[in-house]
């Protein structure tokens, strides 16, 4: 045992030797190359590097007096705008003119050509050839001159990007119709619509070895836990890949509890929701070239709040989030109960109802555990077709079906009625919850194999090993259960009380500034106006 332990140490010291090794390599190969004066050894440098790649395109050009100066626009095609690229560096930098006879230094040309000559709100100035390669791959332009030792980088960004419309994840009855974009600045400026407040905080990142994608952290300060901020960053900033095409990606790195069936991480479509949680002080993570951004810290009760319980009246949005949670109960549990009634427990079971299931069941080859599985797996595998077809073939496959394939399988005797009637309304319950979607699936199959084989024994002990687990999680150092602990936060869990109640926000989240409103109750009769003059409110 001591010689295994000894060797599995000597193991872990190799590899961290390596990975040693390979950042340090790495390092040296990432070692900036400075741009030349001559402006041939810089172009040739930056075929080598990008491989003379054909849509990597170098337009040389001359301004000055007399064409006197050669300079060169380096960019990718598809990734700017031709328009903006015309109009803000090729024809202002052309018509230029010395404002007095002394020409400029080659060092001081640049910053001449900055203040002076182009036309954009976006330029910065860089020393670098690897400077260069990044921006000119996120869609900027680089301006070099022949002779001078740095360049100009213009935002130029311009390719073809989805319109902002409603999503299709989480559409509404009522409220903001606008949904987030695969552009980064669409998104962030959807935010800055929402929240117009100096304190809102964007921060942007780079991730990603190979495709260095764009990662902004929004939050607002003074409302939000800098230590959730501050444990978001060391997070993202120590995750190690090679690629970031969605915020799934992030989300599995920096979640408290990769294991979990259920996420510790919000997400969501609709900037309005964004934007309420970020005033309630979490943090977002939003991904360049992905609709959904991602929230931080995450509790439970989220995954049954949608965005339309507060743009409708207190009363209704009460009942249907009850609803929502009798609904997730139906999902998770629903076959479970069925097996356990069926199978261990039938004398809690009226007559007239049992009578009804065996002969329903009589006949048929599988016991009821089998038969609930058949169905589910039947269920899972049209879900997903529908999900994956095109969306008109996929509806006519879901609803067809389930329809054919239900009506032959209990017409053959290989399941009974009562299972698909179970199984029917259990798919439809788990569409109320769809955050907890993935979650209900699991723990559909994990409860009913445990009420397979101990009955409602079996179901009591998998409810309590649920809320064993869901208690011990935590969301960034908020506890997972936090929405239904005794405190303000009980105002916006299973109920939803009136907005005018709820003047605090929620108490582990926000640090600071705290309130959220001042206490108002609403005038019993608003046609009675009160006079400024007159805080006894007597009628003039």
């Amino acid at each position: 045992m001591f010689f295994e332990f000894f060797v599995r140490k000597i193991k872990f010291l190799n590899h961290y030797r390596n990975y040693q090794q390979n950042n340090t390599e790495n390092t040296i190969k990432e070692r900036p190359i400075k741009i030349k004066k001559q402006l041939r050894e810089n172009l040739d440098s930056l075929k080598t590097i990008l491989g003379n790649s054909s849509d990597l395109k170098i337009h040389p050009f001359r301004f000055g007096a007399n064409s006197s100066i050669a300079g060169v626009l380096v960019f990718i095609d598809g990734l700017v705008d031709n328009a903006t690229l015309t109009n803000a560096i090729l024809r202002p930098v052309q018509s230029w003119q010395f404002k007095d006879n002394s020409f400029p230094l080659e060092d001081e040309l640049i910053s001449v050509l900055e203040q002076e000559a182009l036309c954009a709100g976006d330029v910065e100035i860089v020393k670098s050839l690897s400077d260069v390669i990044s921006n000119c791959l996120s869609g900027n332009t680089a301006l070099l001159v022949d002779g001078c030792v740095s360049g100009l980088i213009v935002n130029t960004k311009g390719w073809d990007k989805r319109n902002v419309t409603e999503p299709n994840s989480e559409t509404v009855v009522r409220g903001p119709r606008e949904g987030f974009t695969e552009n980064l600045r669409t998104n962030t400026a959807l935010i800055r619509r929402k929240i117009s407040n100096k304190q809102l905080r964007v921060e942007n990142m780079i991730l990603g070895q190979k495709t260095r994608t764009n990662v902004c952290l929004m939050y607002l300060s003074g409302v939000v836990n800098m230590k959730v901020v501050e444990a978001v960053k060391y997070r993202i900033k120590h995750m190690d890949v090679d690629s970031i095409l969605e915020s799934g990606y992030i989300e599995e790195y920096i979640e408290d509890a990769p294991f979990s069936p259920f996420g510790t991480v919000g997400y969501s479509e609709k900037p309005d929701v964004v934007a309420a949680r970020i005033l309630e002080g979490r943090t977002a993570i939003v991904v360049d070239g992905t609709p959904f951004v991602l929230t931080a810290p995450m509790l439970f009760i989220e995954s049954f709040q949608t965005a339309e319980d507060y743009y409708m009246r207190p009363l209704y949005a009460s009942i249907t989030r009850i609803l929502r949670f009798i609904a997730y109960f139906i999902t998770v549990f629903g076959p479970s109960i069925y097996i356990a009634l069926t199978a261990f427990h039938q004398e809690l079971l009226p007559t007239t109802l049992l009578f009804t299931i065996a002969n329903a069941r009589e006949g048929t080859p599988f016991p009821v555990f089998i038969e609930a599985m058949i169905m589910i797996f039947a269920f899972e595998i049209l879900r997903e077709g529908g999900i994956r077809l095109p969306r008109p073939v996929g509806q006519a496959v879901s609803i067809v079906g389930a329809l054919i394939m239900g009506d032959a399988a209990v017409s053959a005797g290989l399941v009974g009625a009562p299972v698909v009637i179970t199984v029917a309304i259990t798919a439809v319950a788990g569409f109320l919850v769809p955050m907890q979607n993935e979650s209900g699936s699991i723990l559909r199959v994990v409860m009913m194999v445990l009420a397979s084989f101990l009955g409602w024994y079996g179901i009591s002990m998998g409810f309590l090993a649920l809320l064993i687990h869901l208690g011990s999680l935590t969301s960034f150092g908020v506890p997972y259960f936090d929405g239904f602990a005794w405190n303000r936060n009980l105002q916006d869990s299973v109920v939803r009380m009136p907005l005018w109640t709820m003047v605090k926000r929620p108490k582990d989240i926000a640090q600071g500034d705290t309130t959220r409103t001042h206490f108002f109750i609403p005038p019993l009769r608003p046609y009675e106006t009160q006079d400024e003059d007159d805080p006894e409110g007597e009628r003039q």
